[in-house]
């Protein structure tokens, strides 16, 4: 785990080809050839680093999934787990956008696919909830649900000098309450007014 942080680390830093192995074992004060050892190759390490950070998100959904709240609360909820988790870890999201949705690169994401898909598994049974109590409407593209969600959030962020010179957003801090305070609850308007049963 200690080789990944600091793989994550250098690789949201320097990219993917930016950085060696030997990079990686001089940072984790380690001998190269330990990341032969538990990895093989630079490849295999970045696909162990990405299902280490997003296998985990079926877990919270799945617990989600269990609580006797309202589907709009559960909705709400999932809004704000995936923006915060986003925000959290904006380095292994960024290698996850620029390395692994990269046509060129040879990694195989057959199991970080395995993951999204039952996490939208996961997903569509919050809306099908939603639905059979008349409180979201029939016809619903779940498969969309992240896209629009994550999407609003990277483009804030992947603009992010723009948003901070237009909202005088000095510091981290002040981006990350403003995530919180304002760009989480418009999502939430945003993703109800997708959702919501006009004829109820």
């Amino acid at each position: 785990m200690q080789i990944l942080l600091v793989a994550e680390k250098l690789f949201a830093e320097k990219g993917f080809d930016g950085t060696s192995i030997r990079d990686i074992a001089k940072e984790a004060h380690i001998n190269v050839a330990m990341v032969s050892y538990y990895f093989g190759s630079k490849e295999k390490m970045l696909e162990s680093l990405i299902l280490s950070r997003t296998s985990d998100m079926e877990l919270q959904l799945t617990t989600l999934l269990k609580l006797q709240v309202d589907p709009w609360e559960k909705m709400e909820r999932l809004i704000d787990l995936y923006i915060t988790r986003v925000n959290k870890n904006r380095c292994i999201y960024k290698i996850i956008h620029s390395e692994v949705l990269n046509s060129q690169r040879n990694l195989s994401i057959q199991q970080f696919n395995e993951v999204k898909l039952r996490n939208l598994n996961l997903i569509r049974q919050i809306v099908e909830e939603g639905q059979k109590t008349g409180q979201f409407k029939q016809d619903i593209p779940v498969h969309l649900l992240p896209t629009t969600v994550l999407g609003t959030y990277f483009h804030f962020t992947n603009t992010r000098i723009f948003y901070e010179e237009m909202l005088h957003l000095k510091t981290d801090r002040d981006f990350d309450n403003y995530v919180k305070n304002n760009l989480i609850p418009y999502i939430k308007q945003v993703i109800k007014a997708l959702l919501k049963n006009e004829n109820q």
